[in-house]
């Protein structure tokens, strides 16, 4: 019907087109009801307007006095096209609402069962993502930790001998700290 890129999945392609032709029936119902409606008034105001006009005669080519009676007369065809309109407008609204049923009932079937379909497809989209996602995850861990795996022996040996180091240099500075020689530290503990 139109055309698609692609990228769009069937699934989702199937579900569109069925809500476009919901959509359009729908659409077309209102139209429909709407034109009716518009038909209906222009009735009405086209039988107004002649019973407006012939009763404008009458009253114009009676005699002296208008006769009460005759424009009373007139009144009352116009109370019954009022309430026969009436009757239209409520027969037009229970029709509209009976071809908009029909047209939900027809596409209801069809729409869920694409909708359904979309559903599982974005469902199993997903979940394949979420996969693929955590594998790159734990891939990018791994690339992370190799490489201090790999020289954890190298990083060891040199750790500790620097470690060691460090123990001695502590352990010298200690005694630098207090006297400037571990003799002296020695000697600081007594009186003077």
């Amino acid at each position: 019907m139109y055309p698609y890129s692609k990228s769009v999945s069937p699934a989702v392609r199937t579900h569109l087109e069925a809500q476009n032709a919901f959509l359009n029936d729908v659409s077309k119902s209102i139209f429909n009801s709407f034109q009716q409606f518009s038909n209906l008034n222009m009735q009405l105001a086209q039988t107004l307007l002649e019973e407006t006009t012939i009763a404008g005669q009458q009253l114009l080519t009676a005699d002296q006095h208008p006769d009460v009676a005759a424009v009373a007369s007139r009144a009352q065809p116009v109370a019954d096209k009022l309430r026969a309109y009436q009757q239209h407008i409520s027969r037009l609204a229970a029709d509209t609402q009976v071809d908009l049923s029909r047209v939900t009932e027809e596409h209801v079937k069809e729409t869920t069962q694409t909708a359904n379909a979309l559903a599982q497809e974005v469902a199993r989209t997903s979940a394949e993502d979420s996969e693929r996602n955590i594998q790159k995850q734990e891939e990018s861990i791994r690339q992370f930790t190799d490489p201090f795996n790999k020289n954890n022996g190298k990083r060891g040996n040199s750790g500790n001998t620097v470690h060691a180091a460090g123990a001695s240099m502590q352990s010298g500075s200690g005694g630098n700290a207090q006297g400037g020689s571990p003799e002296s530290g020695k000697n600081s503990g007594k009186p003077a």
